[in-house]
């Protein structure tokens, strides 16, 4: 079909949270309010796509009224509002749930058995009480209880220097890790596989679709890969993940929310 006679394609956002369209230290999305009420208003599909776990970015999307479907823990599940898409498949709390990631108590007892093994000082969030991963990352008491409810994955710190010998037992035993603003240890899963699957999906019900990825930090590395225009945020230091080079990426000159706002609005005006 000749590309002047082409139907538009359907703008999709998918986006990371922490870092990205939340404040890497308050998560405040305040400086992203003028893209979020864009993208409402224009009916833009606003999909989730973290490491964090599904009754946290449940909380994200009550305060931004945000009913798409949504990718927890680094691609662990999607989770798709019953009817949504016309499918059938397992189904758990009002959602259609594709579950990618291993068990959670399985990552658990793999991680604790292979620093037992190499005596490496490893913590996972299974390890701390909620005050203690709310004294780690920031959060309150009742945030850091939602992020220990977790499926698919486990995040984890060294209680020394980061130890290599770790990431290569990983890897010998067939699992992978990734970081975001922590190690984290999972099967074989990762957010760009999860967001194929979602844009099959929008395709089958939409015809042809345009998807915007938006992250800034390794563990979004695979789904800045499988989207058409990637955005690569610019984090509190003032620099861009180093380890994040991929062709047509957009670098935002932007912290956080401020740069997530930066480069939906562009998009948007350019598409217009």
């Amino acid at each position: 079909m000749d590309k002047r006679t082409a139907p538009p394609r359907r703008l999709i956002i998918v986006t990371d949270l922490d870092g990205t369209l939340l404040h890497p230290r308050t998560y405040s999305y305040e400086e992203a309010l003028p893209a979020l009420d864009l993208i409402r208003d224009r009916g833009i599909p606003l999909v989730f796509c973290s490491s964090k776990t599904r009754p946290e970015i449940e909380v994200y999307r009550q305060r931004l009224n945000n009913g798409h479907p949504f990718i927890s823990e680094n691609g662990g599940g999607i989770y798709i509002p019953e009817g949504y898409f016309p499918m059938h498949g397992s189904r758990k709390g009002g959602y259609d749930v594709i579950a990618l990631g291993s068990p959670y108590e399985e990552i658990r007892k793999r991680l604790i058995a292979m620093r037992d093994r190499l005596g490496i000082a490893v913590r996972g969030f299974g390890d701390m009480s909620a005050e203690e991963v709310a004294s780690l990352t920031g959060l309150t008491i009742e945030e850091a209880r939602l992020a220990k409810q977790r499926d698919f994955e486990e995040p984890f710190v060294f209680s020394n220097e980061p130890d290599d010998r770790f990431f290569s037992e990983i890897e010998r035993e067939k699992l992978r890790w990734t970081q975001g603003r922590f190690f984290h240890l999972m099967g074989d899963h990762h957010k760009g596989r999860t967001v194929h699957i979602l844009r099959r999906l929008y395709e089958r019900r939409d015809g042809p679709v345009m998807t915007i990825g938006l992250g800034d930090s390794l563990n979004d590395l695979p789904f800045l890969f499988a989207v058409d225009r990637p955005v690569l945020v610019k984090k509190e230091s003032g620099m861009h993940d180093a380890r994040i080079d991929i062709p047509g990426l957009v670098r935002t000159e932007g912290i956080g929310p401020a740069g997530w706002n930066e480069a939906v609005m562009s998009v948007i005006s350019e598409l217009s």
